[in-house]
């Protein structure tokens, strides 16, 4: 794996900023109409009617979810501006799915912790605030523009954090657990910062580094 991924980034070319998109778009962030495709490990397969997401740790009870339980919980649709730490950010994406508040509501799940430890294949963790996870446009997302995920964009299940880098929007949700303290997860481990603010550039813990590698204009798309 690209463990050394934080220092690649620091190395690349910063975008210049454009005054009229100082609002919307973050400081050292590009534009692109394209989406893409960045991840570590392989794209994983799944059997459906095997697939579960499980809820643990401090809660009131553990629960396991099946996908068509998951698409029986009310669906909501989402127009929001995504981030991504490698520099890229992209306007106007539309997400279906469940938003996470419904989602505890329906499972009656209550925590007993501000903090939240995600879960995905393959063997991928990132850490969330509750708070930024008990928010209007943040979704358990199993489409995008009215179709079906692709496999390379999370299928069957994402989650969708719009207000931090792409990093927390984790692709191949598997697990929520609830947790007591906001530890590091995967690329927070590896010299990304532990909450990710695009807005303030919270791309990298330890000093604030400048970043000028355009390492998404060399990967997939969609």
């Amino acid at each position: 794996m690209s463990l050394n991924k934080a220092d690649r980034i620091k190395r690349t070319r910063v975008p210049a900023a454009d005054p009229a998109l100082e609002k919307r778009l973050p400081r050292g962030q590009a534009l692109t109409e394209r989406f893409p495709i960045l991840h570590e490990g392989e794209v994983p397969a799944y059997d459906l009617e095997k697939w579960d997401l499980k809820v643990f740790g401090a809660v009131d009870q553990e629960v396991t979810v099946t996908y068509e339980r998951l698409m029986k919980m009310p669906q909501t649709s989402v127009t929001v501006d995504i981030h991504c730490v490698t520099r890229w950010s992209r306007f106007d994406n539309t997400f279906t799915g469940v938003k996470f508040s419904d989602f505890l509501k329906e499972l009656n799940v209550k925590p007993d912790s501000k903090y939240v430890m995600l879960h995905a294949d393959p063997d991928y963790t990132a850490n969330l605030k509750l708070s930024d996870l008990d928010r209007e446009d943040v979704l358990l997302a199993h489409s995008f523009e009215g179709k079906p995920l692709t496999e390379k964009h999370g299928w069957p299940l994402r989650l969708v954090v719009p207000h931090l880098y792409f990093w927390k929007s984790v692709k191949w949700i598997r697990g929520i657990e609830f947790i007591d303290e906001n530890k590091p997860g995967f690329w927070e481990q590896n010299g990304f910062h532990i909450n990710g603010d695009p807005f303030k550039e919270e791309r990298f813990s330890g000093e604030d580094l400048p970043i000028p590698e355009d390492e998404w204009e060399r990967k997939d798309f969609d």
